[in-house]
């Protein structure tokens, strides 16, 4: 017994400290704050539900931060992964007082990062160059658009965050038209669908449009989700999707989300996707308090 635990020490001193910290990997996911009617925006049941989800999933381990930027930012240490899941624009929590420099170290340290839904939008001079280097792109405002419409997703690429995700057609507000980087250097589309004329000519859902650059673009496909992997080590995803709460519940939108969540912190997809069952029961638990 004694020689068979000496084997064992050597065999750990052996392991790189990469490998080492391989074995537990750390996601932290963060809800904003209520900002929409019931079933709309229900960050902090979102994200409730898609750790549930994770739980199956060996060696990850998830945080929750509910109600927006943490009072505490030490819950950011050793986190390998961060979701966003929130209200952007002007006032994004990214972006406030000094959180991009903030958030920026951590990027250095090749933390992975995801913003879902509104939480991909930042002002262009105030958030907007961070979220490219990060995630590849974001929504600007003016520039990209948001309509309520069903895209359907047929083909998906050889990327480990469409591991198992079947081809699905479902309506949310589908953010569209995204800035991404110049010549979109390293960005894998995942989900891309083309809208119809009818999407392009509007309304969208604020402003409501349309745009001429927009409707410009008829019969052209539009990414609305992506990944990178950045120079630094890290991976960063945009998914647009996340408006209708009730999506959680279809088995491919809620599996490229799993996945994606899963392969920002490092660790390998599984062949099949990240299997999860989530029930009507799942979906009403922990909704915001509505006026």
């Amino acid at each position: 017994m004694r020689l068979l635990i000496v084997a064992l020490i050597a065999a750990m001193a052996t392991l790189s400290p990469q490998a080492m910290a391989e074995e537990n990997k750390q996601l932290l996911l963060i809800a904003g704050t209520p900002s929409h009617g019931p079933g709309d925006h229900e960050f902090n049941a979102g994200v409730q539900l898609l750790a549930q989800c994770l739980k199956s999933v060996p060696n990850l381990e998830v945080t929750i931060q509910l109600n927006g930027w943490p009072k505490d930012e030490a819950i950011f240490d050793g986190k390998d992964g961060i979701l966003m899941y929130m209200d952007g624009g002007a006032n994004h929590p990214a972006v406030q007082e000094d959180r991009l420099a903030f958030l920026g170290g951590l990027m250095k340290k090749g933390v992975g990062f995801m913003c879902a839904h509104y939480g991909v939008d930042v002002p262009a001079d105030n958030g907007g160059s961070e979220f490219k280097q990060w995630i590849g792109g974001y929504y600007e405002a003016g520039y990209s658009c948001n309509p309520m419409w069903s895209p359907e997703y047929k083909e998906f690429p050889d990327h480990p965050v469409a591991n198992g995700v079947k081809p699905f057609q479902i309506k949310d507000e589908w953010y569209m038209h995204m800035r991404f980087r110049d010549d979109i250097s390293g960005v894998t589309p995942l989900l891309v669908g083309t809208p119809s004329d009818d999407v392009r000519d509007g309304p969208y859902v604020h402003p409501k449009g349309p745009y001429e650059h927009i409707q410009a673009d008829k019969g052209k496909p539009e990414t609305m989700m992506w990944a990178v992997e950045r120079e630094d080590g890290g991976r960063g995803v945009g998914f647009t999707g996340g408006h209708i709460h009730k999506n959680w519940g279809h088995d491919d939108f809620r599996k490229i989300v799993l996945n994606a969540l899963v392969w920002i912190t490092g660790m390998d997809v599984p062949e099949n996707g990240v299997e999860s069952t989530v029930t009507a029961e799942d979906l009403a638990k922990n909704l915001d308090p509505k006026n």
